[in-house]
């Protein structure tokens, strides 16, 4: 692979996007009503590499635009997706001083 197709590898990239989701994730103790909105994101982050990983694998031509234009209907919703789903939990975790949970949902 060239150093310019490996710049551009999505798979790649989207996959790293989604590991950096986690490893951001497991830094923080997390409480209990904080949970849903930090598993959201963690679906979140991983959609778009499932789906382009799915569109590499159709059957067909057409069947690989079609799963490639979902793959790519997929990254505003994720990326906003995740703008939200991140600030929510941060949001709730500075302004809550009920007594923390140690769950960490990554575990």
């Amino acid at each position: 692979m060239s150093e310019e197709t490996s710049a551009y590898d999505l798979e790649e990239r989207t996959f790293q996007f989604a590991l950096s989701i986690r490893r951001c994730i497991s830094k923080t103790q997390w409480k209990k009503e904080q949970w849903t909105d930090v598993d959201q994101l963690l679906r979140s982050s991983g959609s778009v590499a499932a789906n382009y990983i799915e569109a590499n694998n159709a059957i067909s031509k057409p069947d690989f635009l079609h799963r490639l234009r979902i793959s790519k209907k997929r990254p505003a919703k994720a990326n906003s997706g995740c703008v939200f789903w991140g600030k929510l939990p941060q949001k709730n975790h500075s302004n809550q001083s009920s007594e923390t949970s140690t769950r960490n949902p990554t575990n």
